[in-house]
């Protein structure tokens, strides 16, 4: 078999090359979507772990922390409980459970209803865990994942990732914060 050569391969190779070239230049622009964000916040509290437990434990209960005012509830710990919490002001947040693992100290949790006025996010999930720490003393530590409030491209700066990362990591640490005081205190 005679292999081909010469100017015809040579205006094919070309011709492909040209192809190739064009198709860089005028592939369709791709717009980049919101990128997953994560804080994760963490104290020591001078506490036994299953003291911590015991106040934090409870899926129907968000007593601790300090907006909350009301919390109801169907489904108690099971898997797929959900808790409407009422906030200071009127605002509700519906959330459901999709782990619990009391053995673990540890329990997982996603929003499923929120407006974005109240908590800039979208799509969040988040863990409470408690752990050991040195001196008899317990970690307790919440992680979150999420969206921001707007989910298209050039945000608000009120529904932007940074708005979102500071609204979810100043409500871990103030709630951290005051779960902290509330168990050292014994109130």
């Amino acid at each position: 078999m005679k292999m081909r050569s010469g100017p015809a391969i040579a205006g094919v190779a070309a011709l492909a090359v040209a192809g190739m070239a064009l198709m860089t230049v005028f592939e369709p622009v791709r717009a980049h979507g919101p990128t997953r964000q994560k804080v994760r916040e963490s104290i020591e509290i001078n506490a036994a772990p299953a003291k911590v437990w015991a106040v934090i434990g409870n899926f129907q209960d968000m007593s601790w922390l300090q907006p909350v005012t009301k919390t109801e509830g169907e489904k108690g710990n099971e898997i797929g409980a959900t808790r409407k919490l009422t906030l200071t002001g009127g605002a509700i947040v519906e959330e459901e459970l999709y782990k619990y693992e009391p053995d673990m100290q540890s329990y997982s949790y996603r929003i499923t209803k929120v407006d974005v006025k109240v908590l800039p996010v979208t799509n969040y999930s988040s863990t409470l865990t408690v752990s050991p720490a040195p001196d008899g003393k317990a970690k307790l530590e919440w992680a979150g994942a999420f969206y921001r409030g707007y989910p298209n491209n050039d945000p608000p700066p009120e529904l932007s990732d940074e708005a979102a990362i500071k609204a979810v990591s100043g409500l871990y640490k103030a709630g951290l914060e005051a779960l902290k005081k509330k168990i050292e205190s014994g109130s």
